[in-house]
């Protein structure tokens, strides 16, 4: 069908309003990036730089130079990689068990489940179970408080759901019991959803700020959001530690910018990856058929 001249300028409008959205949208971004391969004297003789003349690695250099930013990477990255398989392991079970039908009292846990997406303990009860356990200043204390997600638990109990019973009762004629049939025929049809879960734990992981500032004190420990902050509330480069005093800082601006491309990149490399297996992951067993 021809389109109606009304059609024909909403359908510009729109375009225009959207291109203009996403322009607003993607210049931080863009300015950023160009700030953090800037030469530091470019950058300190200009009020903005929306394209440099010189390109340089001045600030990047710098960074990972420094053994504390390096330290951050490293915890940050423990905890994205052991945080995600530990909550994928805990979720991905508990929702499979929550969909067998003959498990008994599987109507309570779902219930006890329901009930920590509804009330939530705080703060202060989070922190002295911690502290009672001994956990103050571990690494496990960031993975355990963000082990699992009741509404999680839930989408992935649907996506279970909506394999058919007797994939696995035939498992179990030809042998299988249950913890087989569970790793052997629907852990294999799970990998959509797996991958989309684990996108977000892996993000949530990563992105770490607020609970390793509670129960991190020791600095060593860090990851790499914690770092960023104190980087970007000191505008001198001495939250960085050390630093081969040899090597001349660069203005804190651009190693700023350079410390938040770094943080974003990791994500920005496993996404593509997922991005298949994402968008069917999200949408599986939100129909029933």
């Amino acid at each position: 069908m021809k389109a109606s001249l009304g059609n024909r300028i909403f359908d510009i409008a729109n375009i225009i309003f959207l291109g203009l959205v996403a322009l607003v949208s993607a210049f931080p971004i863009y300015y950023v990036f160009i700030v953090s391969f800037t030469e530091p004297a470019e950058f300190l003789q200009k009020s903005i730089v929306l394209f440099p003349e010189n390109w340089s690695l001045a600030s990047y250099k710098y960074l990972l130079s420094a053994g504390s930013f390096v330290q951050s990477l490293g915890v940050s990255s423990f905890l994205a990689v052991v945080g995600t398989v530990c909550s994928l392991v805990i979720t991905s079970s508990l929702a499979y068990a929550l969909s067998r039908k003959k498990f008994k009292g599987r109507k309570f846990i779902l219930l006890l489940v329901l009930f920590t997406i509804l009330f939530n303990p705080g703060i202060i009860p989070n922190y002295l179970l911690v502290r009672e356990l001994g956990l103050i200043d571990s690494l496990w204390s960031v993975i355990l408080v963000s082990l699992s997600n009741g509404w999680f638990v839930i989408l992935m109990k649907g996506f279970y759901d909506s394999i058919p019973e007797t994939l696995v009762e035939a498992a179990t004629i030809d042998g299988c019991n249950d913890f087989t049939a569970w790793i052997r025929i629907v852990l294999p049809l799970s990998l959509p959803a797996i991958a989309a879960f684990g996108l977000f734990f892996a993000v949530a992981y990563w992105n770490q700020y607020f609970n390793a500032l509670l129960y991190l004190n020791d600095a060593s420990k860090w990851p790499i959001q914690v770092l960023l902050q104190n980087m970007l509330i000191d505008s001198s480069s001495s939250s960085l530690g050390d630093v081969d005093p040899l090597m001349q800082p660069p203005p804190s601006e651009t190693l700023k910018m350079a410390a938040v491309i770094i943080a974003i990149v990791p994500i920005l490399m496993v996404y593509p990856f997922l991005q298949k297996h994402f968008a069917k992951g999200v949408m599986i067993g939100s129909i029933k058929e």
